[in-house]
Protein backbone atom coordinates (compact mmCIF):
# COMPACT_ATOMS: atom_id res chain seq x y z
CA UNK A 1 0.00 0.00 0.00
CA UNK A 2 1.52 3.33 -1.04
CA UNK A 3 0.39 6.84 -0.18
CA UNK A 4 -1.22 7.97 3.05
CA UNK A 5 -4.87 7.70 1.98
CA UNK A 6 -6.65 4.94 3.88
CA UNK A 7 -3.83 4.05 6.24
CA UNK A 8 -4.38 3.65 9.98
CA UNK A 9 -1.77 5.46 12.05
CA UNK A 10 -1.34 5.60 15.83
CA UNK A 11 0.75 8.45 17.25
CA UNK A 12 2.14 8.91 20.75
CA UNK A 13 2.94 12.33 22.15
CA UNK A 14 0.11 13.60 19.96
CA UNK A 15 -1.28 16.42 22.11
CA UNK A 16 1.14 19.09 20.86
CA UNK A 17 4.15 19.84 18.68
CA UNK A 18 5.33 17.25 16.17
CA UNK A 19 2.77 14.65 17.23
CA UNK A 20 -0.21 16.98 16.84
CA UNK A 21 1.09 18.35 13.54
CA UNK A 22 1.60 14.81 12.23
CA UNK A 23 -1.90 13.80 13.25
CA UNK A 24 -3.42 16.79 11.48
CA UNK A 25 -1.40 16.32 8.30
CA UNK A 26 -1.99 12.59 7.97
CA UNK A 27 -5.72 13.03 8.60
CA UNK A 28 -5.83 15.74 5.92
CA UNK A 29 -4.22 13.28 3.52
CA UNK A 30 -6.82 10.62 4.23
CA UNK A 31 -5.38 8.51 7.05
CA UNK A 32 -7.34 7.43 10.10
CA UNK A 33 -5.38 8.58 13.15
CA UNK A 34 -5.46 7.29 16.73
CA UNK A 35 -3.91 9.96 18.91
CA UNK A 36 -2.28 9.09 22.22
CA UNK A 37 -1.03 11.40 24.97
CA UNK A 38 -1.62 12.18 28.64
CA UNK A 39 -3.36 15.55 28.20
CA UNK A 40 -6.94 14.59 27.45
CA UNK A 41 -8.21 18.14 26.96
CA UNK A 42 -5.75 18.78 24.14
CA UNK A 43 -6.35 15.39 22.57
CA UNK A 44 -10.10 15.91 22.57
CA UNK A 45 -9.74 19.34 20.96
CA UNK A 46 -7.41 17.97 18.29
CA UNK A 47 -9.80 15.13 17.49
CA UNK A 48 -12.68 17.61 17.28
CA UNK A 49 -10.69 19.83 14.92
CA UNK A 50 -9.78 16.91 12.64
CA UNK A 51 -13.34 15.64 12.52
CA UNK A 52 -14.65 19.11 11.78
CA UNK A 53 -12.43 19.09 8.69
CA UNK A 54 -13.87 15.74 7.62
CA UNK A 55 -11.05 13.57 8.93
CA UNK A 56 -11.12 10.37 10.97
CA UNK A 57 -9.56 10.54 14.43
CA UNK A 58 -9.79 8.97 17.88
CA UNK A 59 -8.24 9.98 21.20
CA UNK A 60 -6.71 7.46 23.58
CA UNK A 61 -5.17 8.50 26.89
CA UNK A 62 -1.62 7.15 26.75
CA UNK A 63 1.35 7.27 29.09
CA UNK A 64 4.08 5.55 27.08
CA UNK A 65 5.87 4.43 30.24
CA UNK A 66 2.86 2.18 30.93
CA UNK A 67 2.96 -0.87 28.67
CA UNK A 68 -0.78 -1.39 29.05
CA UNK A 69 -1.51 2.14 27.84
CA UNK A 70 0.45 1.66 24.62
CA UNK A 71 -1.17 -1.74 24.10
CA UNK A 72 -4.56 -0.05 24.49
CA UNK A 73 -3.60 2.59 21.89
CA UNK A 74 -2.70 -0.10 19.37
CA UNK A 75 -5.79 -2.09 20.31
CA UNK A 76 -8.07 0.91 19.68
CA UNK A 77 -6.69 1.24 16.17
CA UNK A 78 -7.34 -2.42 15.40
CA UNK A 79 -10.77 -2.46 17.03
CA UNK A 80 -12.05 0.77 15.47
CA UNK A 81 -10.37 0.65 12.06
CA UNK A 82 -9.56 -3.02 11.54
CA UNK A 83 -5.77 -2.82 11.52
CA UNK A 84 -2.71 -0.69 12.30
CA UNK A 85 -0.44 0.31 9.43
CA UNK A 86 1.92 2.70 11.21
CA UNK A 87 2.95 3.48 14.79
CA UNK A 88 4.63 6.86 15.23
CA UNK A 89 6.51 6.81 18.55
CA UNK A 90 6.88 10.51 19.16
CA UNK A 91 6.58 11.02 22.93
CA UNK A 92 9.80 12.31 24.46
CA UNK A 93 11.23 14.47 27.23
CA UNK A 94 14.51 16.28 27.77
CA UNK A 95 16.13 17.13 31.11
CA UNK A 96 19.25 18.87 29.89
CA UNK A 97 22.14 19.63 32.25
CA UNK A 98 25.72 18.59 33.03
CA UNK A 99 26.11 15.06 34.30
CA UNK A 100 27.95 16.46 37.32
CA UNK A 101 24.56 17.70 38.55
CA UNK A 102 23.71 14.03 39.17
CA UNK A 103 20.07 14.46 38.18
CA UNK A 104 19.41 10.75 38.57
CA UNK A 105 15.64 11.23 38.63
CA UNK A 106 15.83 13.20 35.39
CA UNK A 107 17.99 10.52 33.78
CA UNK A 108 15.52 7.84 34.83
CA UNK A 109 12.59 9.81 33.47
CA UNK A 110 14.26 10.19 30.09
CA UNK A 111 15.09 6.50 29.97
CA UNK A 112 11.50 5.62 30.88
CA UNK A 113 9.88 7.87 28.26
CA UNK A 114 12.46 8.03 25.47
CA UNK A 115 13.63 4.41 25.52
CA UNK A 116 11.15 2.27 27.42
CA UNK A 117 8.27 4.14 25.79
CA UNK A 118 9.53 3.13 22.35
CA UNK A 119 10.08 -0.46 23.48
CA UNK A 120 6.52 -0.54 24.78
CA UNK A 121 5.37 0.59 21.35
CA UNK A 122 7.38 -2.14 19.65
CA UNK A 123 5.97 -4.75 22.04
CA UNK A 124 2.41 -3.61 21.31
CA UNK A 125 2.64 -3.12 17.54
CA UNK A 126 5.01 -5.83 16.34
CA UNK A 127 2.63 -8.78 16.92
CA UNK A 128 -0.08 -6.87 15.03
CA UNK A 129 2.27 -6.12 12.15
CA UNK A 130 3.40 -9.74 11.98
CA UNK A 131 -0.20 -10.98 11.99
CA UNK A 132 -1.17 -8.55 9.22
CA UNK A 133 1.94 -9.15 7.14
CA UNK A 134 2.89 -5.47 7.06
CA UNK A 135 3.62 -2.54 9.36
CA UNK A 136 5.77 0.53 9.83
CA UNK A 137 7.49 1.91 12.93
CA UNK A 138 8.39 5.60 12.80
CA UNK A 139 10.30 7.05 15.74
CA UNK A 140 11.21 10.65 16.52
CA UNK A 141 14.86 10.91 17.59
CA UNK A 142 16.99 14.09 17.61
CA UNK A 143 20.03 15.73 16.06
CA UNK A 144 21.28 15.80 19.67
CA UNK A 145 22.24 12.19 19.04
CA UNK A 146 24.21 13.12 15.93
CA UNK A 147 26.17 16.04 17.36
CA UNK A 148 27.00 15.46 21.01
CA UNK A 149 27.30 18.65 23.06
CA UNK A 150 27.85 19.33 26.78
CA UNK A 151 24.73 19.13 28.89
CA UNK A 152 22.91 16.76 26.55
CA UNK A 153 24.88 13.55 27.07
CA UNK A 154 22.14 11.50 28.71
CA UNK A 155 19.42 12.87 26.44
CA UNK A 156 21.55 12.05 23.39
CA UNK A 157 22.25 8.60 24.83
CA UNK A 158 18.53 7.81 25.04
CA UNK A 159 18.02 8.88 21.43
CA UNK A 160 21.00 6.86 20.22
CA UNK A 161 19.82 3.84 22.19
CA UNK A 162 16.60 3.93 20.20
CA UNK A 163 18.56 4.45 16.96
CA UNK A 164 20.42 1.24 17.78
CA UNK A 165 17.22 -0.62 18.68
CA UNK A 166 15.58 0.29 15.39
CA UNK A 167 18.62 -0.73 13.36
CA UNK A 168 18.74 -4.07 15.17
CA UNK A 169 15.03 -4.57 14.54
CA UNK A 170 15.46 -3.61 10.89
CA UNK A 171 18.13 -6.25 10.40
CA UNK A 172 15.90 -8.83 12.06
CA UNK A 173 13.00 -7.90 9.77
CA UNK A 174 14.25 -8.14 6.20
CA UNK A 175 11.37 -10.45 5.20
CA UNK A 176 9.42 -7.46 3.88
CA UNK A 177 6.90 -7.31 6.72
CA UNK A 178 8.28 -4.43 8.77
CA UNK A 179 9.64 -1.01 7.85
CA UNK A 180 11.44 1.24 10.32
CA UNK A 181 12.14 4.96 10.06
CA UNK A 182 14.16 7.18 12.41
CA UNK A 183 13.45 10.91 12.16
CA UNK A 184 16.03 13.21 13.76
CA UNK A 185 14.78 16.80 14.02
CA UNK A 186 16.96 19.72 14.99
CA UNK A 187 15.50 22.83 16.60
CA UNK A 188 11.74 22.70 16.23
CA UNK A 189 9.25 25.08 17.79
CA UNK A 190 7.69 22.68 20.29
CA UNK A 191 7.12 22.41 24.04
CA UNK A 192 10.06 20.05 24.59
CA UNK A 193 11.97 22.69 26.55
CA UNK A 194 9.27 22.77 29.24
CA UNK A 195 10.70 19.52 30.65
CA UNK A 196 14.08 21.19 31.32
CA UNK A 197 14.39 22.08 35.01
CA UNK A 198 17.35 24.48 34.73
CA UNK A 199 15.74 27.87 34.08
CA UNK A 200 18.77 29.36 32.31
CA UNK A 201 19.19 26.37 30.01
CA UNK A 202 15.46 26.28 29.33
CA UNK A 203 15.47 29.98 28.43
CA UNK A 204 18.41 29.50 26.04
CA UNK A 205 16.77 26.56 24.29
CA UNK A 206 13.45 28.39 23.99
CA UNK A 207 15.26 31.43 22.58
CA UNK A 208 16.89 29.28 19.90
CA UNK A 209 13.56 27.68 19.07
CA UNK A 210 11.91 31.07 18.70
CA UNK A 211 14.72 32.59 16.66
CA UNK A 212 15.40 29.87 14.10
CA UNK A 213 13.41 26.73 14.94
CA UNK A 214 11.40 25.17 12.14
CA UNK A 215 7.67 24.57 12.60
CA UNK A 216 6.52 21.10 13.67
CA UNK A 217 4.62 20.86 10.39
CA UNK A 218 7.98 20.54 8.60
CA UNK A 219 8.75 17.38 10.56
CA UNK A 220 5.22 16.10 9.96
CA UNK A 221 5.81 16.37 6.21
CA UNK A 222 9.01 14.35 6.55
CA UNK A 223 7.15 11.65 8.47
CA UNK A 224 4.41 11.62 5.84
CA UNK A 225 7.07 11.24 3.12
CA UNK A 226 8.41 8.09 4.78
CA UNK A 227 4.93 6.67 5.32
CA UNK A 228 3.69 7.28 1.79
CA UNK A 229 6.40 5.17 0.12
CA UNK A 230 5.39 1.79 -1.36
CA UNK A 231 5.71 -1.14 1.00
CA UNK A 232 8.91 -2.33 -0.69
CA UNK A 233 10.64 1.02 -0.06
CA UNK A 234 12.03 1.90 3.37
CA UNK A 235 13.19 5.39 4.32
CA UNK A 236 15.52 4.38 7.13
CA UNK A 237 16.78 7.71 8.46
CA UNK A 238 15.73 11.33 8.02
CA UNK A 239 17.58 14.31 9.47
CA UNK A 240 15.60 17.55 9.32
CA UNK A 241 16.77 20.84 10.83
CA UNK A 242 16.90 24.58 10.23
CA UNK A 243 19.33 25.56 7.49
CA UNK A 244 21.09 27.90 9.97
CA UNK A 245 21.55 25.31 12.72
CA UNK A 246 25.22 24.58 13.41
Amino acid sequence: MSGVQGKVVAITGASSGIGAATGRLLAERGAAVVLGARRTDRLDQLVADIREQGGRALACVTDVTRREDVAQLVGRAVTEFGRLDVLVSNAGISTIGPMADLDVDGWSAMIDVNVRGVLNGIAAALPVFRRQGHGHLVTTLSTAGLKIVPGQGVYAATKNAVRTLLEGLRQESTDGVLRTTSVSPGFVRTELATSIDDAAVRARIEKNMDEFGIPPEAVARAIAFAIEQPDDVEIGDITIRPTVQG
